[in-house]
């Protein structure tokens, strides 16, 4: 091959337009002889391609926090020699920033949510560390809380923990963020930590949350359970929060039913909570979604689990309530969910249960009842996704015609009745009572003793009913089907 100095491929000399190359780099766009689209051993990728060569900075941009230094493989970022993938939609040192915020503020704070709009996350990350102008209106004392959290603040480090747990980082503008969480508005999530596979934005888009009573009755932990389990299979994404109670049953039911479900922690990604469900979130993990605002090692407390709600409440396309009293956190994640505009569902439980008060309270004008999966899903499915038809037994009666019923209830139900007086109460002619009378005879409602017509006894059929069968039954519906 010729100097690339002196010339162009093959020796054919090189264009006035083309820039100086050094000794031994390739060309533009171009990797080793005979492999055009694979980068040199040892190179970075292309310039074609965007990303920094390992160990490089990214070009253009002076205010990366290693100075220096691009995102290494560790963090979750394709190592050297890899493409992006599409969800990873966001620069570099905006990651960053958002996953240092989550460290620095509390979830759900609007005004933060209100600087992060106004200034971005990156002038925030560093106006709350003392490395840029204050946000408008920030105080001292807000200032000063910040500065403690930034002592050791290390966002590389926790992008590389939740790498190694096969988790990721997921931000608003990355292609895996469910864009209904937008319309929490300012309270919208910083960003959200997430273990699991499986697409964040294509199970929100199908997704249904289950959430009620920690303490809840084997009633509640039974209709938690057969919710999730009907409705993980009708293809929904059951949501819930990984507590006791109705939480774990209706992910237990999800998971029972080889469905997909996603639990939303109050906690860091890595940190189980309640520890007794160590095993179900893990569980949850392999198999569904376990997704966080806070970093890896955050442990939980109360104002967090209420703030964990209205993202349950968001991210789904509706909420049913099993079993909560009138405190509960559970009736708060549903009329976030109202707030947003998203269908509130409630299961009633017995008007004598404390644990259902909450519930029957929500459902005097706030809610819809639900009993099963099926009234859930026409609720918040599809056009045609449609429960089915609730109506009591069949009796044989109900099939007769008005005429044929009046001769019928015309007949004493002690002792026998002449035609005449079956004529007289039933409001018909002899005629006609005689030819209904005949017809209840064959349909085997009644029985004929000379002149007298009386009603069959139960005791008296011999039309091969079991035992146990409502009166009146036997090949008589059949026989009016006709």
């Amino acid at each position: 091959m010729s100097d690339p100095s002196v010339g162009g491929r093959d020796g054919v000399p090189a264009l006035a337009s083309e820039p100086r190359r050094e000794p031994g780099a390739p060309d533009e766009g171009q990797g080793p002889p005979g492999r055009s689209d694979v980068p040199d051993e040892g190179q970075g990728l292309p310039g074609r391609w965007g990303v920094p060569d390992e160990g490089q900075g990214l070009p253009g941009r002076s205010d990366v926090p290693d100075e220096g230094q691009g995102l290494p493989g560790r963090w979750g970022v394709p190592d050297e020699g890899q493409g992006l993938p599409g969800r990873w939609g966001v620069p570099d040192e905006e990651r960053l920033a958002r996953a240092a915020l989550t460290r620095l503020v509390e979830p759900g704070d609007q005004t933060v949510g209100r600087w992060l709009r106004r200034m971005g996350p990156v002038a925030l990350w560093r106006a709350l560390t003392g490395k840029g102008e204050p946000p408008p209106g920030a105080t001292g004392d807000r200032l000063a809380g910040c500065a403690l959290r930034a002592a050791g603040l290390d966002p590389a480090a926790d992008l590389a923990l939740i790498a190694r747990r096969g988790g990721r980082f997921v931000c608003p503008g990355d292609l895996d963020w469910p864009g209904q969480l937008d319309d929490l508005g300012d309270a919208r999530p910083v960003g959200l930590w997430v273990r699991g596979a499986a697409s964040l934005r294509m199970w929100a888009l199908r997704s249904v949350a289950v959430v009620g009573a920690r303490a809840c009755s084997d009633y509640g932990a039974h209709v938690a359970a057969t919710l999730g389990a009907g409705l993980a299979e009708r293809g929904w994404v059951v949501a819930s929060g990984a507590a006791h109670g109705v939480d774990g049953a209706a992910h237990r039911g999800a998971l029972a039913a080889s469905g997909a479900t996603v639990a939303v922690l109050a906690s860091g990604v890595d940190v189980p909570y309640p520890r007794a469900h160590t095993e179900l979130i893990e569980r949850i993990a392999e198999q569904g979604l376990v997704l966080a605002e806070l970093p890896p090692g955050a442990h939980p407390t109360r104002a967090r689990f209420v703030l964990r709600n209205r993202v349950i409440a968001a991210l789904t396309r509706g909420t049913v309530v099993v079993e909560a009293q009138y405190r509960s956190g559970s009736l708060v994640t549903a009329r976030r969910a109202q707030q947003l505009g998203r269908s509130t569902m409630g299961v009633p439980g017995p008007v004598t249960s404390g644990l259902s008060a909450g519930v029957h309270e929500l459902l005097r004008g706030q809610a819809v009842l639900v009993t099963d999966a099926a009234e859930v899903a026409e609720l918040i499915g599809g056009i045609g996704d449609l429960a089915p038809e609730r109506r009591g037994p069949l009796i044989e009666r109900d099939l007769l015609d008005p005429v044929t019923a009046r001769v019928l209830e015309a007949l004493s139900a002690r002792g026998g009745n002449g035609l005449r007086d079956v004529a007289r109460e039933s409001g018909t002619g002899c005629d006609e009572a005689l030819g209904r009378l005949h017809e209840l005879l064959a349909l085997g409602f009644v029985e004929r003793h000379g002149d007298r017509w009386e009603l069959v006894r139960p005791a008296d059929r011999s039309d091969g009913a079991r035992r146990g069968d409502p009166p009146y039954r036997g090949n008589r519906v059949k026989g009016l089907r006709r």
